[in-house]
C-alpha cells in the first residue's frame, strides 16, 4: 500500500481524553494527591521563570561583552587611521568582525531552522493550538540563545529581546519533562504533566516570562501570553503566569545588579530593556512631561505610524515571497551568503554613514537661545554621556550619527529619549530612513532575530524628529522631546506587531511613569486602526505565508451562512469497538488522520452475521448494549420532564417498554433497527475502508460512539494490547493511564513498527481507551457556534452526529480556517443562487 506523506502541521490536543484509565486515575485522586499536583505545579512555574531569567542574564552578558570590545577596538582603531588616513582598515576590521559574528548565527540556523527570527510567530502559533515542529525543543533553545548573542553583537539592526520570549517558552514546554531527544540519556521518572494541555499551559507561563524578563515587565508578560497567545484561560493560570512572569523579573534584576552594578540585591535593572525616568529637567520651567495639547499630536503620530507599520509590513511581506521563492529552495548555503549580504550592506551604511553623514556638535554645556548642545537629564545623565561617540569628530566635539549607528541599540534608545537638542532634524530624517530600509531587509533572514527593539529605536528616531520640528519651526517650547521618542516608538511598534493591551502595559512599566498610559493607549488604538485598515501584523503575516492553520478570535457575521454540514469532511476513515490488528495496521499506514470516529454500523440482519464470527459478534452486542443505555436513559429523561419526546429512539421506547420484559430485550432492539434501518453490504472489520467502496458503502449509516487518536491506537499495537478470536475481549490486557502517557510527547510512529512481532488475525479492543464523552455538534449547527466551541475548548477533532446518533462528518482545524470557510462560502453562494 501507498504510504502517504505526514502532514508537517497537525492539531495539538487541548481536550482531555476521559476513557477507562482515566477514570481509574480520577477515581484514585483525593485531596492529598490533589494538593501534591498543586504543589508541584507552583514548584515548576517558579522554576520556569528562574531558567527564563538566566537565560536572559546569559544572553545579555555576552552581548554587552562582545559589543562593547568591538566598539572599543573600532574606536581605537578609528582614532588612529583619523590621523594616518587608512580609515579604510577600520572600515575592514568593523566588517571582519560583524561578518564572523553573523556567520555563526546562520550556522546555527541551518542546524535548527526553527531558530531563525524572533519566535513570536511560532510561539502564537504553538498557544493556538498548532504543534510546529521542532519549535520547543532544547536544541532550539540553544540555537536561539547563541545565536541571538552573535546576531546582536554582529551589528545587524535585531534585538534580542523577542527571542526571549521564544527561549521562555521552550524553558516552560521543556522543564516540566524532564526528558529532551538531546539529552536521551538523562531519564527522571517524573509521571506529570504528560498531556498537550499542561504544556500549554506552562507554555504560556515561560512566554510571559521571557517578556518580563526582556522589558523587566511582568504583569505585561501575563497580558502579552493572554492576548496574542492563549485561546483558553482562567484564573488560576493568571496567577501562575504572573508569578512565573514574576520570578523571571526577579532573577534577572538579582543578578544583574550583582554583575553589573556589583550591589547584590539592589534590583536596579529590572528587565534587559529599561527606557530610564522621564523627567524635565529643573532649570527648565516651560517643560511638562505632556499636555492635553500634546495628545492631538500623539494621535497625528499615532497615524502616521500605523502608516509606517504598514508599509514596513507590506515590504517585508514581498520580501519574505521573494526569499521563499529564490533564497529557500536553493542550498543552505544560499541562506547564509544572504545574512552575510545584509551584514555587509549594513556596517557599510553604518561606517560610511556616521563619517559622511554625521554633523559634529559641541559637547558644552547649554547656553541661552542655544539648541543644539548636551543637556543630560539628570536620571540617565551618567548612562547617556557615556555612550556618546567623538568618531569621526576633532576634540571637544561629538558625531550625532555615529552616536545612534555606534552604540548599542539600548544605549541609542536612551539617547533619543533623555537628550535635548543632540541630534539635528537631517540626521533624525536619514537614519530613521536607513533604519526603517535595514531592519525591514533584515527581519526574515537565517538568523534569531527579534523586531521589538528595532521598531522601537526606529519609531524613537521618528518621534523625535517630529518634537524638533514642534519646537523649531512652530515653536512649541512647553514640549520634552523624550516623550514624543517615546509616543513616536508606541507608534511604530504598535503599527508593526498591532498589539494594545499588553504593549500599552510593558510601556509604561519600562518607563515607570503611570501618567504616560493615556497617550500610549491612545496612540496604540489610532496606529493599530489605521494599519488593520491596509494589512495584517507582521507576525499574523509571517504566520500566514507559512501555511500554519491558525484560528482567529472569532468569524465573521457573513459566515453563519454556513452550517456544520456545509464545512464538515463527510469521507470518513473510521474504526470499530471491536477491530483486527491488520485492518488497523493498515488504516494507520495508508492515511495521515490523527484520529478516527469508533462506530457501528446500523443494519438490520444481524443475526445472521452473527453466527460463526467472534469479531462481528462482539462489535453487535457491543452497539446493542449502547442502544439499550441510550433508550433507558431516554425513556427517564422524557418522564422527569413530564414531556413528549421527540427522537424516534425515545418514540419506540414509549411505544414497547410497557410489555419489555428482560428477556424480550432482543425482541425490542430487532424491532428498532428494522423500523429505523435498511440493510447494507459488505460488512466490516474484517476489511479496512476502501477506496473502492460505492457510495451506498462509504456513506452507510454509522452509530457514533467515541473518538481514538492515532497515538492511542499506536501505542496499544506496540503495547500488544489484544486477544484471540477464540477468546473474550476480557482477556485483553488493560493499560494504566500512565502507561499511556508514557511516550509522550513523541508516541511511536506506525511507519516504524515491526509488524513481524504482531499477529494480524488478533483483536484490539479499542472501547476502554477511546473518549466516548468527546465534543460533537448537529449538521445544523452555524459556524460561529462550532468555531467557538472548537477555539475555546482547545479541540482537535469535532465529530458531526445528527439527531439518531450517527456520524455524518468530522471538523478539523483546516476545515475552521479562514481561507476554507472563505471558500465554502462562495460555493454556497453560487449553489443559492445569491
Amino acid at each position: 500500500m501507498e504510504i502517504l506523506p505526514r502532514k508537517d502541521y497537525e492539531s495539538l490536543d487541548y481536550d482531555r481524553c476521559i476513557n477507562d484509565p482515566y477514570l481509574e486515575v480520577l477515581e484514585s485522586q483525593d485531596r492529598k494527591k490533589a494538593r501534591k499536583y498543586e504543589a508541584v505545579t507552583w514548584i515548576m512555574v517558579f522554576a520556569i521563570g528562574v531558567c527564563t531569567g538566566l537565560v536572559g542574564l546569559f544572553v545579555d552578558f555576552f552581548v554587552r561583552l562582545f559589543s562593547k570590545l568591538k566598539f572599543n577596538l573600532v574606536q581605537s582603531s578609528v582614532d588612529d587611521c583619523s590621523e594616518k588616513g587608512c580609515l579604510a582598515l577600520s572600515l575592514l576590521e568593523l566588517l571582519g568582525i560583524n561578518l564572523i559574528f553573523v556567520f555563526f548565527a546562520s550556522l546555527l540556523v541551518l542546524i535548527q531552522p526553527v531558530a531563525a527570527g524572533s519566535g513570536i510567530p511560532e510561539v502564537k502559533c504553538y498557544l493556538n493550538g498548532v504543534k510546529v515542529p521542532g519549535v520547543v525543543r532544547l536544541q532550539t533553545l540553544v540555537c536561539k540563545a547563541l545565536g541571538v548573542v552573535f546576531s546582536v553583537a554582529g551589528g545587524l539592526f535585531v534585538g534580542k529581546e523577542g527571542p526571549m520570549i521564544h527561549s521562555g517558552a521552550v524553558v516552560g514546554a521543556g522543564l516540566p519533562q524532564f526528558q529532551s531527544l538531546s539529552l536521551q540519556k538523562i531519564q527522571f521518572n517524573f509521571p506529570f504533566f504528560r498531556s498537550d494541555r499542561d504544556k500549554r499551559d506552562f507554555v504560556s507561563a515561560g512566554a510571559a516570562a521571557g517578556v518580563a524578563a526582556a522589558f523587566g515587565a511582568p504583569i505585561g508578560g501575563t497580558l502579552f501570553s493572554l492576548e496574542e497567545g492563549s485561546s483558553f484561560w482562567n484564573q488560576g493560570l493568571t496567577w501562575k503566569v504572573l508569578f512565573c512572569s514574576m520570578s523571571a523579573t526577579f532573577t534577572l534584576n538579582f543578578f544583574r545588579s550583582g554583575i553589573q552594578f556589583e550591589t547584590w540585591g539592589a534590583f536596579q535593572t529590572p528587565g534587559l530593556l529599561n527606557f530610564g525616568e522621564f523627567r524635565c529637567s529643573d532649570s527648565d520651567k516651560k517643560c511638562h512631561l505632556w499636555t492635553a495639547v500634546d495628545l492631538a499630536f500623539f494621535i497625528i503620530i499615532g497615524v502616521i505610524g500605523g502608516l509606517l507599520g504598514a508599509t514596513f509590513n507590506c515590504l517585508n511581506k514581498r520580501l519574505a515571497k521573494y526569499r521563499m521563492r529564490h533564497v529557500h529552495p536553493k542550498p543552505n548555503l544560499a541562506r547564509v551568503l544572504e545574512s552575510l549580504l545584509v551584514a555587509l550592506v549594513t556596517t557599510v551604511v553604518m561606517f560610511t554613514g556616521s563619517m559622511v553623514l554625521g554633523e559634529c556638535r559641541k559637547l558644552s554645556l547649554p547656553t541661552p537661545g542655544a539648541n543644539d548642545t548636551v543637556v543630560p537629564q539628570v536620571p540617565s545623565s551618567e548612562a547617556v554621556n557615556s555612550s556618546i561617540r567623538t568618531t569621526f569628530c576633532p576634540n571637544e566635539t561629538y558625531n550625532d550619527m555615529a552616536t545612534l549607528f555606534f552604540n548599542t541599540q539600548e544605549s541609542a534608545i536612551l539617547q533619543l529619549f533623555h537628550q535635548d537638542g543632540t541630534f539635528s532634524p537631517i540626521t533624525l530624517s536619514l537614519f530613521f530612513g536607513l533604519y526603517f530600509l535595514l531592519s525591514c531587509w533584515t527581519y526574515g533572514v537565517s538568523v534569531p532575530s527579534g523586531l521589538f527593539v528595532p521598531s522601537l529605536l526606529c519609531g524613537a528616531a521618528f518621534g523625535r524628529l517630529v518634537a524638533n520640528l514642534l519646537k523649531g519651526y512652530i515653536g512649541l517650547d512647553h514640549i520634552y522631546s523624550g516623550t514624543f521618542a517615546l509616543i513616536g516608538a508606541a507608534a511604530f511598534l504598535g503599527g508593526v506587531v498591532r498589539m494594545t493591551i499588553s504593549l500599552t502595559v510593558i510601556l509604561i512599566e519600562s518607563t515607570n511613569e503611570i501618567t504616560y498610559g493615556l497617550p500610549i493607549m491612545v496612540t496604540l488604538m489610532v496606529a493599530k486602526w489605521t494599519g488593520d485598515f491596509f494589512n495584517k501584523g507582521i507576525y499574523d503575516i509571517h504566520i500566514g505565508l507559512r501555511g500554519v492553520p491558525l484560528l482567529e478570535w472569532e468569524t465573521r457575521p457573513e459566515m453563519d451562512k454556513l452550517r456544520a454540514s456545509d464545512i464538515m469532511e463527510p469521507n470518513l476513515t473510521y474504526v470499530y469497538p471491536h477491530t483486527r490488528i491488520q485492518s488497523l495496521v493498515s488504516i494507520l499506514r495508508t492515511t495521515a488522520h490523527h484520529a478516527f470516529p469508533v462506530v457501528t454500523e446500523n443494519r438490520s440482519n444481524e443475526r445472521e452475521f452473527m453466527k460463526g464470527n467472534q469479531l462481528i459478534s462482539n462489535n453487535i452486542k457491543y452497539k446493542k448494549s449502547n442502544i439499550l443505555t441510550r433508550a433507558g436513559e431516554q425513556r427517564k429523561r422524557s418522564q422527569s420532564m413530564k414531556s413528549y419526546p421527540s427522537s424516534e429512539l425515545c418514540n419506540m421506547c414509549d411505544e414497547n417498554i410497557a410489555a419489555v420484559e428482560p428477556d424480550e430485550k432482543e425482541d425490542l432492539l430487532q424491532q428498532m433497527l428494522e423500523r429505523r434501518y435498511t440493510p447494507y453490504p459488505n460488512l466490516y472489520p474484517d476489511q479496512s475502508p476502501s477506496e473502492e467502496w460505492t457510495m451506498e458503502e462509504r456513506f452507510r449509516p454509522l452509530t457514533f460512539h467515541g473518538l481514538i487518536l492515532r497515538s492511542q491506537l499506536v501505542t496499544l499495537l506496540v503495547r500488544e494490547v489484544c486477544y484471540s478470536e477464540n477468546q473474550s475481549s476480557a482477556s485483553q490486557p488493560r493499560l494504566s493511564h500512565a502507561e499511556m502517557a508514557e511516550d509522550y510527547p513523541r508516541f511511536p510512529d506506525i511507519h516504524e513498527l515491526d509488524l513481524t512481532l504482531l499477529n494480524p488475525r488478533m483483536i484490539l479492543d479499542v472501547t476502554p481507551y477511546m473518549n466516548p464523552s468527546s465534543f460533537t455538534v448537529s449538521p445544523n449547527s452555524h459556524v460561529s457556534q462550532v468555531f467557538n466551541l472548537f477555539r475555546t475548548m482547545g479541540l482537535r477533532h469535532l465529530p458531526v452526529v445528527n439527531a439518531v446518533g450517527e456520524i455524518v462528518g468530522i471538523i478539523t482545524r483546516h476545515n475552521l480556517t479562514n481561507e476554507f470557510l472563505q471558500a465554502r462560502l462562495r460555493q454556497h453562494c453560487l449553489t443559492s443562487g445569491l
